[in-house]
Formats: structure tokens, C-alpha cells, sequence
């Protein structure tokens, strides 16, 4: 898909996690269209963004997901500034906080100030995952059950499209219940919640858990990114600084939609 300038949504900020290059379950194609439609002047890139979990275990990096990462170091070159705040998938570049790197900028967390005013703590999360920090054999366990749940679910999804079945996600529904069995997404935000408070900020922006959300959590505003593999989803900041979370596969859905309604409006004016 070639960039249409008429159609390109040019944002302040832009924030993106969980992209997962280097895994098969990451929608790259999706998001390379996605970094065509949007445009910002600042880009955080919110953790796991390169999958080292994965490809320590096996080598998996299709020209997709080159093209991704061309796609951002182009952005760098054009203007935009981008920082990077690892995750724990890629959390070898912890080492390198504080350097730059094609323009790219390795932060452990950063204070985003918004064009309102609102100071927003910019981290991954996964600092405040008790599993990830106290059972990390548990949090690999996890990952690799997440990984062949999204198999599963490609398979379960061709049979329920053949069966004229909306689609279901198998993966987001199991890694749901098990990290509600443990009380995991409401102490997630409730923590992250509190080091956004800690640090003086008014909210906090982060990813880790791949679930999208924008709301109050003990008098501050969490958002999240939620993720490339299922959902799709990213967070802008708008120039009068409000926050957005967009989910690309319904802002297609919309402009199919209003691109296959045009030519009726064009018919009933003639």
C-alpha cells in the first residue's frame, strides 16, 4: 500500500509496544501499513519491540520485519525523534540505556509532557510483573504457551471462517483468564499506577500485558499500547495533547466503508 498524503493522520506523539519482530505471530504487514497511515513528530517505542526470547530459541526474520525497522530508522531520518524503553522480550538493549543508535534513543523509562501539560512516566511494565521479576522460568513458560496458543488459534479461526464464524482469539482469551486467576492485570495497573505517582506524573503509558485500555486507575490515567500480535493497536497523542488509543484494523474497516459509500454520495449529487 503506497502512502497517500490526503489520508495520512499526522499525530504529536506516537506510542507503540509488543510488536514482537522476530516472532510469526507479529502482524508486521498490518503495521507497516499502519507506520504509513500515521505520522508523528515523536515516536516511543514502548518494549518488546525485537523478540530475543524467541530468537535465541530459532532464527525467524522474514523481509517484513526488516521492512518495519527500515520503515522506522526512515521516520528518524525525516525528522521524527524516537525513543526506544526496552521490555523484558528485548531486554539485552538495557545495557545500552542512555546511547544512541541511528538516532534511535535506548531509554529505561522517560517523562512524556504532553501538549496540555500532563506529565505521562513512559515505561514497559514489565518491572512491575511479579511473575517476570521473581519467576522468570514461570514468565518463559508462559510466553511459550502464549506462542503456540496463536497457532492453535490460526487453525481454530480457518475452520470458524469456513463455518461463516466471527473470529475468536483463543490466546487473548487464555492468557486473560490465567493472569486473572492470579489477579494480574488489576495489580498491574494498580502498581504501575502508583510509580506514575511516585514519580510526580499524572498518568503512565505502558505495554507488557497486550491489552489496550484508556482510563482512570486511582485518580491517574493509564493507557496502554496493547500489542502487534493480536490486537493491533497504538496510542497517539493528539496536538491539542489528547490521548487516543487506535485500533488499526477498525480505522480499515471505516475507511473501506466510507471509501465504498462515496461513489452512492457522488451518484445522488449528480
Amino acid at each position: 500500500m503506497s502512502q497517500d498524503p490526503e489520508s495520512t493522520i499526522r499525530v504529536r506523539t506516537l506510542f507503540l509496544s509488543d510488536l514482537h519482530l522476530g516472532t510469526k505471530g507479529c502482524q508486521a504487514a498490518l503495521l507497516l501499513d499502519f507506520l504509513r497511515d500515521v505520522d508523528a513528530d515523536t515516536i516511543y517505542l514502548v518494549g518488546d519491540i525485537v523478540d530475543g526470547w524467541q530468537l535465541r530459541s530459532g532464527w525467524y526474520w522474514p523481509q517484513a520485519h526488516n521492512d518495519v525497522v527500515q520503515k522506522l530508522l526512515r521516520k528518524v531520518r525525516k525528522g521524527a525523534h524516537v525513543v526506544y524503553v526496552p521490555g523484558n522480550h528485548d531486554e539485552f538493549l538495557r545495557d545500552y540505556i542512555g546511547m544512541t543508535f541511528g538516532g534511535v534513543e535506548i531509554a529505561d523509562s522517560r517523562i512524556h509532557v504532553a501538549a496540555d501539560g500532563k506529565r505521562y512516566l513512559v515505561i514497559h511494565g514489565d518491572q512491575f510483573d511479579m511473575v517476570v521479576r521473581h519467576s522468570k522460568w514461570l514468565a518463559h513458560l508462559g510466553d511459550w504457551a502464549y506462542t503456540t496458543a496463536l497457532a492453535v488459534n490460526t487453525v481454530v479461526n480457518r475452520v470458524r471462517r469456513r463455518l461463516g464464524l466471527a473470529y475468536w482469539s483463543l490466546s487473548a482469551w487464555a492468557k486473560l483468564k490465567v493472569k486473572n486467576a492470579v489477579n494480574f492485570i488489576g495489580q498491574f495497573e494498580t502498581f504501575l499506577a502508583s510509580e506514575a505517582r511516585r514519580q510526580g506524573a499524572d498518568g503512565v503509558i505502558c505495554g507488557h500485558i497486550h491489552h489496550a485500555a484508556h482510563r482512570e486507575v486511582e485518580g491517574l490515567t493509564y493507557l496502554n499500547t496493547g500489542d502487534w500480535v493480536e490486537s493491533c493497536t497504538g496510542i497517539v497523542e493528539h496536538y491539542d495533547g489528547r490521548m487516543e488509543v487506535l485500533h488499526y484494523p477498525t480505522m480499515l474497516r471505516e475507511r473501506r466503508a466510507a471509501e465504498s459509500f462515496e461513489p452512492e454520495i457522488r451518484r445522488a449529487v449528480a
